[in-house]
């Protein structure tokens, strides 16, 4: 691959891209740390913004990451946010579609706000919108979808302040979704022979464009949605979270 490629993304992934790039440039952090990079989409992008470092437990999507990412000068450690090297020196300390695959929550967000400095910022985004929990969340190992009531007292638990939420993704993303949960019933029997883990562990490698051309077409096609999204953000069936640990 080429030093300068980027690997495709997704269109939520795309979606999502399009918030977050937005909070990281505003927050303009000198370091990155992200929980979870699965194959380093978004880390091949944030290793451009800012001295990045990543974990990923899974060990097929950490080598897919690893490949991305070191070409760029990012840093992919293979294991959970126990092995993240310096802990609580990080301006920044994102996780993308992670904290829905944890079964304590709480006690996640508790171990990850240390990492961040004091005074910087913790960046999470999470599917939205509990009652629409459905075939794919299962398919993918979620334990549940947030509201934004409920994403704030959980990072407000966790010692968190100057909390600000935002959902993503409308309009596409219900028409996604409906995609995704018809595709997950039609496997279903994969989710009766596996366990919440494993499907956790594979989740990163579902429905990834395989091709930079089709990570182009999927950039063009959701472009329309990028700023559509911008004029809607409290609807979507996705949710980011910017929270800053207290000095």
């Amino acid at each position: 691959m080429s030093q300068t490629a980027t690997p495709p993304l997704a269109p939520r992934a795309a979606l999502r891209w399009a918030v977050v790039r937005n909070v990281v440039r505003r927050v303009a952090p000198s370091t990155i740390l992200e929980l979870g990079c699965g194959r380093g989409g978004f880390g091949a992008r944030l290793a451009r913004m800012a001295s990045y470092t990543a974990v990923e437990p899974d060990e097929t999507s950490w080598q897919a990451a690893h490949d991305w990412i070191s070409p760029v000068g990012g840093t992919v450690v293979h294991g959970d946010h126990l092995k993240a090297p310096d802990p609580g020196t990080y301006d920044l300390v994102c996780a993308f579609e992670v904290l829905e695959h944890l079964a304590d929550d709480a006690a996640a967000l508790e171990e990850w706000l240390p990492l961040v400095r004091p005074g910087g910022h913790l960046l999470l985004s999470v599917p939205a919108d509990p009652e629409r929990f459905g075939p794919w969340d299962e398919h993918v190992g979620h334990y549940r979808r947030y509201s934004s009531p409920q994403l704030g007292e959980r990072l407000a638990a966790a010692g968190a302040v100057d909390i600000a939420l935002r959902h993503y993704a409308w309009p596409l993303g219900y028409a996604l979704d409906s995609v995704r949960d018809r595709l997950a019933v039609r496997r279903s029997g994969e989710v009766a022979e596996s366990t919440a883990e494993e499907r956790t562990a594979g989740s990163g490698r579902v429905l990834q464009p395989g091709a930079r051309l089709t990570g182009l077409a999927v950039r063009v096609g959701i472009t329309p949605f990028t700023a559509l999204q911008s004029f809607a953000p409290r609807k979507g069936p996705g949710l980011v979270a910017l929270a800053r640990r207290p000095v």
